[in-house]
């Protein structure tokens, strides 16, 4: 175990100190939870209790971790995470609290929680009451609040974050709870490949196991009707034998599209809750929430104006932090306004969606871009020449306005929400494989002024 003939705790001080100089963007408020033990068999003992943290720390800070320290000590070191369980109890400094058994790789398939996506860390404000409370509840009762409880949101309002914080709080609460959460994307690989390797009675067996099963992206499901006959019997084992399933969509479950009806049906059994933009004065809690847990210093006056010019998702909210963070760090300089204004009125890469871009700005600009009239746009033809720019509008107004889905069919000459929903994913997959098409959206958005996802 540990050597004792060093200072840890100068050790500590000198890791965290470096650390926080040459990669700022990485460091967190609850690196000060970490510990130093000393060094053993040519490597830093790290000690954290929190196994969240320590695994996101070996998965994504580890070569940081491992570069700062064998630059302070001058010596080729090499670094590890541990915590209690890890640790010889007859030689570790102090009492330990039992832990529960450390994540692995294979818990949690293709995801890799966040120790930031905390309850604690997230902000609450109108437009996600009922999502939270509702993830509250779940994560502190599983199974016995809602079942299953389903969120839903457009991109980067929160959804992932609430599934994260459901995980964290109901490990720490039930230390036996067996957890699975995965996107609905690995989800499918590996019924993909259970079904290459017939390995599907192994398949079947991991996730009908879980205590609670936590699926990102569910809506991934649709048209996967292979899948979706797997799922829903894996869902039916769960629900009846009286264990939690949480999901997270784009979409309530009704306007997902080519989704079974017993899916649906099942999907909103329990709680559906959708999380709306944030309102101003949420923004600006947001902004001061992730500024405190990420060590940066950002006047009133700063965070109030970031949350009056973007106003569209968090996602906005966090590049304005990173490129300010930058900017700062560039010359030393501490945010201020100006630099705040600099920043986003000159280009510089944050995200600046006009706030009144009209349904009929982009019908305007579709109709001169394909040259095509508007009154066909709106018609009930479905020849390629009017359907496919018709469904770049439906992607268009999704992506750059706050209407719902049944409002931009209405505007599209009264189709209902599910066309949207199927023009959406029509140009999304499109635009992967045809190298002309996406630069067509490219110029599009251009043209609407649009900052370009």
């Amino acid at each position: 175990m540990p050597t004792n003939n060093i200072d840890s705790s100068q050790l500590r001080l000198d890791l965290l100190a470096r650390l926080r100089k040459e990669y700022p963007r990485m460091c967190r408020k609850w690196f000060e939870d970490i510990d130093v033990l000393g060094i053993s068999n040519g490597s830093v003992i790290i000690y954290l209790q929190e196994e969240v943290q320590l695994n996101y720390l070996k998965r994504r800070c580890k070569n940081q971790f491992v570069e700062a320290a064998q630059i302070i000590t001058g010596h080729l070191l090499g670094v590890q995470f541990v915590n209690s369980r890890e640790i010889d109890q007859n030689t570790s400094p102090g009492p330990f609290n039992s832990l529960r058994s450390v994540i692995t790789d294979d818990v949690f398939g293709d995801m890799l929680i966040s120790p930031d996506y905390s309850f604690d860390n997230f902000v609450v404000g109108p437009g996600n009451q009922l999502a939270h409370a509702a993830a509250v509840a779940v994560a502190k009762k599983p199974a016995q609040a809602y079942n299953p409880l389903f969120i839903h949101s457009g991109v980067g309002l929160g959804k992932t974050h609430l599934l994260q914080a459901i995980c964290q709080t109901a490990m720490q609460s039930n230390n036996s709870m067996k957890i699975y959460y995965v996107s609905c994307n690995g989800f499918l690989t590996q019924f993909l490949e259970s079904v290459q390797d017939g390995e599907m009675a192994d398949f079947r067996n991991k996730f009908r196991a879980f205590d609670m099963l936590i699926i990102d992206d569910i809506h991934d499901l649709s048209n996967r009707e292979q899948t979706q006959e797997e799922f829903f019997h894996t869902f039916n084992t769960l629900f009846q034998s009286g264990r939690q399933v949480v999901l997270s969509s784009d979409a309530p479950p009704t306007e997902i599209p080519n989704l079974e009806d017993r899916l649906t049906s099942r999907f909103s059994c329990g709680l559906v809750a959708g999380i709306s933009p944030p309102k101003f004065e949420t923004r600006v809690a947001i902004i001061k929430k992730k500024a405190a847990l990420r060590h940066i210093d950002i006047p009133d006056g700063v965070s109030n104006y970031i949350a009056a010019r973007l106003d569209q998702n968090i996602r906005q909210l966090e590049g304005a932090m990173t490129k300010l963070q930058g900017l700062s760090l560039l010359d030393g300089s501490p945010i201020d306004l100006a630099m705040a204004k600099m920043a986003i009125s000159s280009g510089t890469g944050l995200k600046n969606t006009p706030k009144h871009l009209s349904i009929q700005d982009i019908l305007d600009t579709i109709s001169v871009f394909y040259d095509i009239k508007l009154i066909d746009l709106l018609s009930k033809r479905r020849n390629k020449s009017i359907t496919m720019p018709r469904q770049v509008g439906m992607w268009l107004a999704r992506h750059h306005t706050r209407f719902s889905l049944e409002e931009i069919g209405g505007y599209f000459g009264g189709r209902d929400h599910t066309t949207v929903m199927h023009a959406i994913k029509s140009v999304e997959s499109k635009k992967t494989t045809n190298d002309q098409f996406d630069q067509d959206l490219i110029k599009l958005q251009n043209q609407l002024s649009l900052d370009i996802e």
